[in-house]
């Protein structure tokens, strides 16, 4: 695989720093960053994302997240090292992700499990958090990065 240009946001640093202000704003607003970092993966398992499902799983690792819980966050609904929140915030990611799929996209029921764990501040954040990383990997896919190129180029 190829990529077909260069990722827009790393060619222009208006972009880049605008996107990392985005990503920036949704700290510290009390979403663990283990349960970002589970939602950017997923959605870019959703997307198809390679360069984005590498990174992540890298960053989770580095995070000291076991193989189970990386190997299974394609099943989360089945596998049994997720809790409640993370589903919650899996379940909300996968459904603003695929929000073209439904009428309703983001049913109630998704909703308001997602609101029983999460305070209006960190469910803010989790949106914003969703939203980033569908940004990302729209960027990536459509220029068909190539996963392992950025860690390539970082050695």
């Amino acid at each position: 695989m190829q990529a077909r240009m260069n990722n827009p946001a790393v060619a222009a640093p208006e972009t880049m720093k605008a996107l990392m202000a985005l990503s920036k704003s949704a700290r510290g607003r009390g979403l663990a960053e283990r349960t970002a970092l589970l939602v950017h993966l997923r959605v870019s398992q959703v997307n198809g994302c390679s360069v984005c499902v590498d990174m992540h799983a890298r960053e989770l690792r580095e995070r000291g997240e076991t193989d189970e819980r990386l190997f299974a966050v394609g099943a989360w609904r089945d596998a049994p090292w997720f809790d409640d929140a993370e589903r919650a915030a899996l379940a909300l990611a996968e459904a603003v992700t695929r929000i073209a799929d439904s009428a309703d996209p983001v049913a109630d029921e998704i909703w308001e499990e997602a609101a029983r764990h999460y305070d209006e501040q960190a469910l803010g954040a989790l949106l914003v958090e969703i939203g980033a990383i569908n940004i990302w990997n729209r960027l990536n896919v459509a220029t068909r990065q190539v996963a392992g190129a950025w860690t390539a180029a970082a050695a």
